[in-house]
């Protein structure tokens, strides 16, 4: 640990404020274009492509499956997504996102960006690049890679 580290707060206490603020800047957004933030996650997830089941896409959004039914009936009822029965297995639903789904998705991430971008804009352009690199990065990593392994009593 360098001596500048020594007395860093820990990220969790860095990031916290951060996300407040930009959960903050991006609720306006996502309500003027009818969607909740549970919806904005479904809508990116299912643009990245079809997910097979309700449990699936529950997991990469980090949501308990019983929560997001009522988001799902939303978006349904919005025609933002899709959800019809698997010809494989009839007790299935596949879940995509629709034409609609996709330009609401797309028009509420180009202003989100956009507020993002202001703040960016605030580092320098080699702090920016470096920020977005080494966010992407830790973003992308498993959750046991954070976390640690799981404890046993």
């Amino acid at each position: 640990m360098t001596d500048r580290e020594v007395g860093r707060r820990d990220l969790a206490a860095m990031m916290g404020p951060l996300m407040r603020s930009l959960v903050a800047a991006e609720l306006p957004v996502l309500a003027a274009h009818g969607v909740s933030m549970w919806g904005y996650a479904v809508l990116s997830t299912l643009d990245e492509g079809p997910v097979r089941t309700q449990t699936a896409l529950a997991e990469a959004i980090g949501a308990d499956k019983t929560r997001i039914i009522a988001t799902l009936d939303e978006l349904q009822e919005a025609g933002l997504i899709s959800r019809t029965p698997d010809p494989d297995d009839r007790r299935v639903r596949l879940l995509s996102i629709t034409d609609q789904g996709r330009r609401v998705r797309r028009a509420a991430m180009k202003e989100i960006q956009a507020k993002e971008d202001r703040i960016l804009a605030m580092l320098t352009p080699a702090d920016r690049r470096g920020f977005l690199r080494a966010l992407e990065t830790l973003s992308a990593l498993p959750v046991e890679d954070v976390a640690g392994p799981a404890q046993s009593d």
